[in-house]
């Protein structure tokens, strides 16, 4: 018998491991799908974007899911042994939604019950989405049981922490930040152009439930997203943003905007650092698809579907990437610039401006009769006329040359989302040939820029002659505040020459103090800058965009404001004076706070801005007289 025994084992023990060996992952998997795992992913928490001093301006934060295990929850009642204690059992449940009703009125607790009818093997039910942390402790101090661990979970209740991004400012910088979706999908903005390094990788928990319910955990701790540090100044941005809201509510005129649109951005123009960008009008990050701010709830209700996404698109661009316009006269120190560097322009040449010049079969004209003008009088007093000439004298390949040189008609390659393309709205060598294009292309007007490329290149002109690419972010941090990436300034080529830059900073001192900038002016501060004045096609329509960009100080500048209203809502859009008003509010704040060194007041040039200042002030009260006096308010066209 013994020996019969052994010979059946050895049987046994060979046909085992022959079902092994042929057959062992089939069965292997049997058992598997037969056993209970739990396993929930644990989300990472997405980076956040702050300004360069640490304000943190995007950021994500805990909320909570409520689930309903619709199997756990029946099997407490049926799985109980005896009447007595399925009775108690059902009670605990009716209890635990007499307590979810408590907590979480927006729960349809009667839908919930018949969920657990309906479906009663779902282990995932979603009964209220992005509840707090204070919500869900305060369920959990309600429901739990001081004798039972995890007791909720026990009833059928859980809950799934998520992450949900928050904006602590609102609408402050929107269009640059940007929004997510679901706290992991950027949309517009740095959100969206840093979408994959603001984001990180779940982890998750799992284990085997054995037939006791003691569960053997494994976890794998998620990995969070980066951190974007960015150029932004908090104080210039929130500065920035008021100075423009000021404006457009003071020209509202019976519109809920006072403009089609109006922007703004602050750079430094040795580096190429953004510090704040604007774009008016705006929307909350927090709720980016409210529209209650521009129609009334009739209004939204007979609107398409298409148009209120047409708004939005439009709203949630970022102007002075996205959009392109003719620049006006801000262009004309390009062509300046262009004739002193290639020397076709000596500094000592006088033009004269009769009103206009005749190109061909068509005349262009200027806004005046400036008469006889020096190059320095020609971009003080913005002369169409002797732009004209100067251009004559640059030459269409020079001409060309340099519009290049100084990046239109290139993308600047900013961290920004959809930035536009302008190749194709500039001329070509051969079509500047003709006269009236390079005659009209000389003061700004018959192609087409980018805020933040005229910014880039003006920046080069006042900088000694450095094309740098603009830039948001400075640097990238890890979960843990470790520098992953330390993002420096790129130059991206040489555009003028030192001399020619001091040369044109000058020039450009004497607009604001004494040409058509004086309202830009700011007391006790080294202004320079210029004007421009845009008309819009179809021409007839006679709708303009107005500019301003100013830098200070002159000696050596440390901040670039540019300023567009496109379309000011007002009776007569043609005067740069809407810009320069609130460039000026701006400068006149951001300045001192960035701590811009002021003028000698007994100065040659702190005298000569002084003076500047005195007369933009007189000629403001001027105007306010006359209006106040129901006269006719007349400004200067440049």
């Amino acid at each position: 018998m013994f020996g019969a025994v052994c010979v059946l084992f050895g049987v046994l023990i060979g046909r085992l491991m022959y079902i092994e060996y042929t057959s062992g992952d089939k069965y292997e998997k049997i058992v598997l799908a037969q056993q209970r795992y739990d396993s929930q992913i644990i989300p990472y928490q997405r980076g956040d974007i702050t300004d360069r001093k640490g304000t943190v301006l995007a950021t994500s934060v805990d909320v909570y899911n409520v689930i309903l295990d619709a199997r756990l929850m029946n099997e407490t009642v049926s799985d109980a042994e005896n009447d007595e204690k399925r009775a108690a059992a059902q009670a605990k449940v009716d209890s635990t939604f007499t307590h979810l009703a408590e907590c979480f009125p927006e729960i349809d607790i009667e839908a919930a019950k018949a969920y657990l009818a309906s479906d009663p093997d779902s282990q995932y039910k979603i009964l209220a989405k992005d509840v707090s942390y204070e919500e869900m402790k305060a369920y959990s101090d309600i429901t739990s049981d001081k004798d039972t661990k995890n007791e909720i979970v026990k009833n059928g209740i859980w809950f799934e922490k998520e992450y949900k991004r928050s904006y602590p400012y609102g609408s402050l910088a929107a269009q640059m930040i940007g929004y997510a979706t679901d706290g992991t999908n950027g949309v517009i903005g740095l959100e969206s152009e840093y979408n994959s390094t603001l984001n990180g990788v779940n982890g998750r928990s799992y284990g085997y439930l054995e037939s006791e319910s003691s569960v053997e955990q494994t976890v794998i701790e998620p990995e969070n997203g980066n951190t974007l540090i960015t150029a932004i100044d908090t104080n210039v941005q929130s500065i920035v943003e008021q100075c423009i809201l000021d404006w457009n509510n003071q020209n509202l005129n019976g519109s809920t905007t006072g403009s089609k649109n109006t922007a703004a951005l602050v750079m430094n123009p040795k580096n190429g650092e953004i510090l704040a960008m604007a774009t008016y009008p705006t929307f909350d990050l927090n709720d980016p698809r409210n529209l209650s701010a521009f129609y009334t709830p009739e209004e939204l209700e007979a609107m398409p579907v298409e148009d209120q996404l047409n708004f939005l698109n439009r709203l949630w661009q970022c102007y002075p990437v996205s959009q392109t316009y003719e620049p006006g006269s801000t262009f004309k120190p390009f062509t300046i610039s262009a004739g002193l560097d290639t020397g076709t322009l000596s500094g000592g040449e006088t033009f004269f401006c009769d009103g206009g010049e005749q190109i061909g079969p068509n005349y262009v004209r200027c806004t005046s009769h400036h008469g006889q003008l020096t190059l320095y009088g020609a971009l003080q007093h913005s002369c169409n006329d002797a732009l004209m000439q100067i251009s004559g004298l640059v030459g269409a390949h020079n001409f060309y040359t340099y519009q290049h040189l100084f990046g239109f008609g290139q993308k600047t390659g900013i961290d920004l989302p959809a930035e536009a393309r302008t190749d194709s709205l500039l001329y070509s060598e051969d079509d500047l040939g003709h006269t009236i294009n390079l005659a009209t292309n000389s003061f700004g007007q018959n192609f087409n820029v980018t805020m933040v490329q005229l910014a880039a290149g003006f920046s080069s002109i006042i900088n000694g002659g450095t094309l740098y690419q603009p830039h948001i972010v400075t640097g990238i941090e890890d979960a843990s505040g470790n520098i992953v990436r330390d993002i420096s300034p790129t130059v991206v080529k040489k555009t003028i020459s030192a001399e020619t830059s001091a040369t044109m900073r000058d020039m450009l001192r004497s607009v604001v103090t004494e040409g058509t900038a004086k309202t830009a002016a700011v007391p006790g501060y080294d202004i320079g800058g210029k004007t421009g004045t845009a008309q819009k096609l179809p021409r007839a329509d006679h709708k303009y965009l107005v500019s301003f960009i100013g830098f200070a100080p002159v000696s050596d500048p440390e901040v670039v404001v540019y300023v567009v209203v496109d379309e000011p809502n007002v009776a007569d859009q043609a005067h740069s004076t809407y810009a320069q008003l609130i460039c000026k509010n701006i400068m006149s704040q951001i300045l001192p706070y960035l701590n811009v060194e002021k003028l000698d007041p007994n100065s040659t040039e702190g005298q000569a801005a002084q003076a500047a200042a005195d007369a933009a002030a007189k000629t403001a009260a001027d105007q306010a007289a006359a209006a106040a006096a129901g006269q006719e308010v007349v400004t200067e066209h440049n």
